[in-house]
Formats: C-alpha cells, sequence, structure tokens
C-alpha cells in the first residue's frame, strides 16, 4: 500500500470517529452538570478533597489543606493578605463554613462576588469579621460617574463600563477573640440577604443588587503566621 493510499485510509477511519467521540465527550460533559438552580458545593477537605472546586490554586505558599481543614497563613507578598476563591453559580444561594484563628489579632473578610447588572462581575457584599466587630459593605454599580456613593479612587470596568458604589455600615460589636471554631451564614433570596455568625451575630438586608448570579466567593484571611483554618464549606440553593 502506497503512502497516499494509507493517509486517505486513516483519515476515512478517522472522519467516522469524529461525531462518536464528539457525542461521548459532550455526553460526558452534561452528566452531573449542575444548572444556576442546582448549584451545590460541598467540601469537608477530607481524603477526597477536590481543589477543582477553587479558582486559586491549592496548595499554594498561603494556603494548603492539612488535617482535613484548609488553612492559611502568613502575608501574601501583595497589597493584600491571602486570598482564597471559590466558584459559585446561582441567584439565590446559601453558603456557610466553619472558620477558626490559631492566634490572636487578624481577621476574616468574605467576599460575595457577582453579576453587576451591566454585563461584568464585581465585588456584591463584604462581610469583615473582625475579633471584636462585624463590618459590612455593600457594593452596588452604576453607570452615573456622579453618583453619591461612587468609589472615586476606581475607574469604570472595563467590561460593563459601570462604576462600582460603596455602602459602608458601622461596625457592630462582636465578641469573636476567642480561638475556637465558628459558624457563618449567608442565604440570599432574591433581593434580600440573611447573615449570622454562631448565634451571636444575626442581621438581614435587603438591596436590589443582590438579586443576581453569584459567581465567587473570596476569603481574605489576616491570620499571621500561625493562620486561620476554615472546614465544612457548604453552598446550597436557597429553598
Amino acid at each position: 500500500m502506497t503512502l497516499s493510499v494509507r493517509l486517505a485510509t486513516s483519515v476515512s477511519r478517522l472522519s467516522v470517529l469524529l461525531p462518536t467521540l464528539a457525542a461521548g465527550t459532550t455526553a460526558w460533559a452534561l452528566v452531573g452538570c449542575a444548572t444556576p438552580d442546582t448549584f451545590t458545593v460541598r467540601e469537608d477537605f477530607g481524603a477526597g478533597f477536590d481543589p477543582k472546586k477553587f479558582l486559586t490554586p491549592i496548595p499554594n505558599k498561603n494556603t494548603s489543606v492539612r488535617d482535613g481543614v484548609m488553612w492559611t497563613r502568613g502575608a501574601s507578598g501583595g497589597k493584600y493578605p491571602p486570598m482564597v476563591y471559590l466558584a459559585l453559580d446561582g441567584k439565590d444561594l446559601t453558603m456557610s463554613f466553619r472558620y477558626r484563628h490559631l492566634e490572636k489579632g487578624g481577621m476574616l473578610w468574605l467576599f460575595v462576588d457577582g453579576d453587576d447588572g451591566y454585563g461584568s462581575v464585581d465585588h456584591m457584599l463584604r462581610v469583615r469579621l473582625n475579633r471584636d466587630s462585624v463590618v459590612l459593605e455593600v457594593d452596588a454599580h452604576s453607570l452615573d460617574p456622579k453618583h453619591p456613593l461612587r468609589q472615586n479612587t476606581r475607574a469604570p470596568d472595563p467590561v460593563s463600563k459601570a462604576y462600582r458604589t460603596n455602602e459602608h455600615f458601622p461596625a457592630e460589636k462582636v465578641d469573636l477573640s476567642a480561638n475556637e471554631w465558628r459558624t457563618v451564614r449567608l442565604a440570599f433570596k432574591g433581593d434580600t440577604v440573611a447573615m449570622s455568625v454562631d448565634g451571636q451575630w444575626t442581621r438581614t438586608l435587603q438591596r436590589p443588587n443582590f438579586d443576581a448570579t453569584k459567581r465567587k466567593l473570596l476569603w481574605m484571611q489576616n491570620g499571621g503566621a500561625a493562620g486561620i483554618e476554615i472546614d465544612d464549606v457548604v453552598v446550597t440553593p436557597t429553598p
């Protein structure tokens, strides 16, 4: 058989196989594929830990999994403390996790990012868990460059051209000074979020920008050399 005949035969066989392979790949991709109405994450950082759930590569120089928890410590070397991102895909989601500090001081800053209403993704809600207080901040967006709440130090989003607006809330006193496990819960439903930290602090907040698809959950962690541990991350559709 000549080389040209062999090549023709191989191409013919490949043309027969490709549709079958493509169909199989599509079917495989759709199996178990969550929609925004069914998006779920359950991570206990045990033997079955799946780092692909996270947008941040794990392990890295600050974050690793040890003894069944996610452990973040030290300084990032950049402008902000070490951060870990979890991918989200849903509008009405309930998110919960446990955390504990391993030394005095520091803070855990939780960010929920979502659709900004103009075609891009940005911060939606920030919950800063200090050792003596909880501080909330709502990030919304506007096309008005003169909006009274515009974050003046920030340029418009390069995709949506929208300006970020900041609504700052006063610190709410709560004693989180003990290095013990605490449970944080945020339940989004429409334009409302119900929040709690153990039984010590609860708050319900209603804002129009909450009624949008959530895309990321971010933990910014200033836990010093000893660090902060996070466990039992659960994200489910809000009933």
